[in-house]
C-alpha cells in the first residue's frame, strides 16, 4: 500500500490524500487551500495525479478546505464515486455551491478560468453516496469505515484497511464534548494514522461561564453592536443553540439578533432534516419541545436587502454572519461600519489562518483593507479558543492513545508547521510512538 500527501501538510487547509493498492487509486478529501490569495493560487493548479484513475473518493466532513476541489475533480475526468455520511453530502452541496460563485469573481479578478461551475457540482452529487456510521465500503481491495469525529454532525474519522494493515485519517477531529453532535469515537488499533494538528501545540483556554452572556450584556450596556463571524457549520448551529438558553431563560437583554449569512440558514435547516444524528441530550431537548435554533428576537436575513436593512436597526444588536475568518461575506459590510466603533465588539470564534483578515485583526491590527478602503480597528476584539470544533492538543493525544501499542508512525497533517512539529514530537515523548510531519507529493510505502 502507498500513501502519498497533496496538501494538508504543514498548513491547516488542503486536506488531499491519496493511497494506492495494486491498481486501485482512492483519495481522502480533496480540500482548498485557503488562506491569503498566495496559498489559494495553487487550487487553479492541475492534479499532480490523474483523476480519470481514482476509483473512489472517501470524505471526512463537508468544510471546504477538505472538499473544495471535489468539483474540479470531476470537471478534470474524475468518474468514480464519493462517499461520507449522509450529513456531509447534503452540507457539501451547499457549500460547493455557495463557494462557486466566490471562487467565480476570484477568478475573474485574477484572470484565469473559473476552477468550476454549478454543473460539475451537481455531476459530482450525482456520483455522490451517502453512508452511515460503521458501515463497511468497498473500493477495489480497499475496506472502508466511518467513524464519528465529533467535528461537525455527521464528521467522519476514517478506518481504511487493504494488504492486511490498517490506515486511520483522523479528519478534523471534535472539542468533545460539544452540544447537539456528540462525542468523537475512539479507535482501538491501527497501524499508521495520519491525524490532524490545528492546535497542536496549544491547549483550549476553559473559558468563564457564561461568557457569550457576559459579552452581549456589555455590549447592549455600552449601546454598540456585537459582530461574529461565524463559520456556516457548526459555529453558527453552537451560537445558535446557546444564545437560545439564554434568551429563553431572560438571562440576556431583548434586542435584535440577526442571523445573516444565507448559507448558516440553509444549513441549520439540514441539521433539522438529520436529527438522528443528534445526540442524546438534544434529542431530549427536541421531545420536550424546544425548536433548539429559534427563539424571540432572532432574525434570519437570506436575501440581500434583508441584509442591508440591518443597517437601519439602530444599536445595540447582535450580527452572526458568515464567513468565519473573514475572507468575504457579509461580515465584511458589519466590519467596514462597525469596527471603527469603540462601544461596539468583534467576536472571533474559530481558528484564524494566517494572512486572513480575521487573523490580521487578532494579531492586533489597528486598521485594515476592507474591500479596497482603509477601516480603522478600534472596536473590542475578543478571541473565544474554547468555542472552537478543533481538539486541542491534550485531546489530540488521548484519542491517539489507545492505538499506541499497534501504531507504526504517525502523520501530522492539517496543521502550520510550528503546531504540526510541536505535535509530533509530543507524540513521539509521551506516547513514545514515532512521528513526523510528511513530505507534500513523495510518496510513502507503507
Amino acid at each position: 500500500m502507498r500513501l502519498t500527501f497533496y496538501g494538508g501538510v504543514k498548513e491547516v487547509t488542503g486536506a488531499n490524500y491519496l493511497l494506492e493498492s495494486g491498481d486501485t487509486k482512492i483519495l481522502v478529501d480533496c480540500g482548498l487551500r485557503q488562506g491569503g490569495y498566495f496559498v489559494e493560487k495553487h487550487n487553479w493548479e492541475p492534479f499532480k495525479y490523474d483523476p480519470k484513475e481514482i476509483a473512489a473518493v472517501f470524505v471526512t466532513h463537508p468544510h471546504i478546505d477538505h472538499t473544495g476541489r471535489l468539483p474540479k475533480l470531476v470537471k478534470d475526468g474524475f468518474a468514480g464515486k464519493i462517499y461520507s455520511t449522509p450529513p456531509t453530502k447534503d452540507f457539501a452541496n451547499l457549500m460547493l455551491l455557495d463557494s462557486e460563485h466566490i471562487l467565480m469573481e476570484e477568478a475573474k479578478r485574477h484572470k484565469k478560468s473559473p476552477l468550476y461551475g454549478v454543473r460539475e457540482v451537481e455531476e459530482l452529487m450525482a456520483r455522490w453516496e451517502g453512508v452511515p456510521y460503521h458501515q463497511e465500503i468497498k473500493a477495489g481491495p480497499f475496506k472502508v469505515i466511518f467513524h464519528n469525529a465529533g467535528h461537525v454532525l455527521g464528521s467522519a474519522i476514517i478506518l481504511v484497511e487493504a494488504e492486511g494493515r490498517k490506515v486511520v485519517f483522523s479528519g478534523d477531529l471534535g472539542n468533545s464534548p460539544a452540544p447537539i453532535i456528540g462525542n468523537k469515537e475512539f479507535i482501538e488499533e491501527a497501524d499508521y494514522c495520519i491525524i490532524e494538528s490545528t492546535y497542536g501545540d496549544r491547549l483550549h483556554p476553559e473559558e468563564p461561564k457564561g461568557f457569550i452572556e457576559d459579552l452581549i450584556e456589555e455590549t447592549v450596556k455600552a449601546g454598540g453592536v456585537l459582530m461574529i463571524p461565524a463559520f456556516a457549520m457548526e459555529r453558527t448551529q453552537k451560537l445558535l443553540f446557546e444564545i437560545n438558553e439564554l434568551v429563553e431563560n431572560g438571562r440576556v437583554p431583548a434586542v435584535p439578533i440577526f442571523l445573516d449569512s444565507p448559507l448558516a440558514i440553509k444549513v441549520t435547516e439540514v441539521y433539522k432534516k438529520h436529527k438522528d444524528y443528534f445526540d442524546e441530550a438534544t434529542m431530549k431537548l427536541l421531545m420536550g419541545g424546544d425548536t433548539l435554533f429559534d427563539f424571540p428576537g432572532l432574525k434570519k436575513t437570506l436575501t440581500t436587502e434583508a441584509s442591508k436593512a440591518i443597517n437601519e436597526t439602530p444599536p445595540p444588536k447582535v450580527v452572526i454572519a458568515g464567513s468565519g475568518m473573514m475572507q468575504g461575506g457579509r461580515i465584511l459590510h458589519h466590519a467596514k461600519r462597525y469596527l471603527p466603533d469603540n462601544k461596539s465588539a468583534l467576536l472571533l470564534v474559530g481558528y484564524q489562518a494566517k494572512n486572513s483578515l480575521g487573523r490580521r485583526i487578532l494579531d492586533g491590527k489597528k486598521s485594515v483593507k476592507i474591500h479596497g478602503e482603509e477601516v480603522a480597528v478600534r472596536c473590542r476584539v475578543v478571541n473565544v479558543e474554547g468555542y472552537s470544533a478543533h481538539a486541542d492538543q491534550r485531546q489530540l493525544l488521548e484519542w491517539l492513545s489507545p492505538m499506541r501499542l499497534t501504531l507504526k508512525k504517525v502523520f501530522v497533517v492539517q496543521g502550520e508547521e510550528e503546531s504540526s512539529s510541536v505535535f509530533a514530537q509530543k507524540v513521539i515523548n509521551d506516547l513514545a510512538v514515532h512521528a513526523g510531519i510528511p513530505s507534500e507529493n513523495q510518496p510513502i510505502d507503507l
